[in-house]
């Protein structure tokens, strides 16, 4: 099969990545090389192409990043059983112990000693990638490749929004990434009163309405009391999806839920976040956090819901070959982009 194959790397603390050659992963005991079709660009990959504080404590250079991603089987390890070679996959991004009370409890995602596919370990944005088998996702040949690619924020967006029943019920969702519109987009089609979606951009706020949110506030110049008047609101709002990782938002949040309302945060806080918590304690209201998927149930849920209608492919805003991944990142970093899609095929 060859050696080598391109990768796009982290080579040295500061900025930018490197489309360099590295030798192919082999699979060992246990293991599954899986050839990689298409990825997609993340929130995280972003944070670690521009060398921010998170990543400068967080990424240990040389590593090949990238955990969104579709491909085939190329190699299966010795001792992997139930996968075909040619088999469309994609896999489950964090690579947990199995041994600790919560892997053997059904909980791989709260698991302690979690390894993140491209954050600890080399990962998906590469020619070929090497994970455990019991991480591999077999992937309907009926879903779209593109939209396949980004599953891994599907499933963070898909856990979020199915953490609370939202039949019936008024959910605000603060922060319009592309996660928190693809869980605007679950909660509308699970049953949800209304939708109403904050941010600061306009053009994702746009994108968030053409995905289902009932409404969207720029919390720079208008109002979310207003908009919970049109939505003919009486109390506040039931259920909350924290996407935006902002203190304000958060405390927006919190001052604007009814009493008992539950909410489900995904946004990672910037230390000393500070929250008025009387108003959770006097108010009675539920505080989740929310981290990577349920293994596997939230990935069983994402294609069901592909298969009775959901339609991301709105969110799909660029598509690149691997050799332009500088467009791509320059897309995410412009704020005007949904997801980033970069083809990882030999052809230019």
């Amino acid at each position: 099969m060859g050696t080598d194959m391109y990768a796009l790397v982290k080579e040295q603390a500061g900025p930018g990545l490197k489309l360099a050659r590295k030798p192919r992963p082999e699979p060992g005991p246990g293991e599954v090389l899986i050839k990689i079709r298409k990825t997609a660009i993340c929130g995280t990959d972003l944070h670690i192409y521009n060398w921010d504080a998170w990543s400068q404590k967080n990424i240990k250079p040389p590593l090949t990043i990238g955990h969104e991603y579709v491909g085939e089987i190329a190699a299966l390890g010795a001792g992997v059983l139930g996968y075909t070679l040619g088999e469309r996959v994609s896999g489950e991004g964090h690579i947990v112990c199995g041994h600790c009370r919560n892997c053997r409890a059904g909980n791989g995602q709260w698991c302690k000693d979690t390894k993140g596919v491209g954050v600890n370990r080399d990962g998906a944005f590469a020619q070929y990638l090497c994970i455990p088998a019991c991480n591999v996702v077999p992937i309907s040949d009926a879903f779209d490749e593109d939209i396949v690619a980004f599953f891994d924020a599907y499933g963070n967006a898909t856990h979020t929004a199915l953490m609370y029943d939202v039949v019936g019920e008024d959910v605000l969702i603060t922060g319009a990434g592309p996660i928190g519109v693809m869980a605007a987009a679950i909660c509308r089609q699970n049953g949800a009163r209304s939708v109403i979606v904050t941010d600061l951009n306009d053009y994702r706020l746009a994108m968030a309405r053409r995905m289902g949110a009932t409404d969207t506030v720029n919390v720079g110049r208008e109002k979310l009391e207003d908009a919970m008047h049109r939505a003919k609101m009486v109390e506040g709002f039931d259920v909350g999806l924290e996407m935006s990782g902002s203190g304000a938002a958060l405390s927006q949040m919190l001052s604007l839920m009814r009493n008992g309302g539950k909410i489900a945060m995904l946004g990672i806080l910037a230390a000393g976040a500070q929250v008025d918590w009387n108003e959770i304690i006097f108010k009675g209201l539920t505080l989740t956090g929310i981290y990577g998927r349920r293994m596997f149930e939230t990935w069983y849920k994402m294609g069901t819901m592909l298969e009775a209608g959901l339609d991301l492919s709105p969110l799909i805003t660029h598509r690149y070959h691997f050799t332009e991944f500088e467009k791509g990142f320059a897309a995410m970093n412009s704020g005007e982009s949904g997801k980033v899609i970069l083809d990882w095929s030999e052809e230019a």
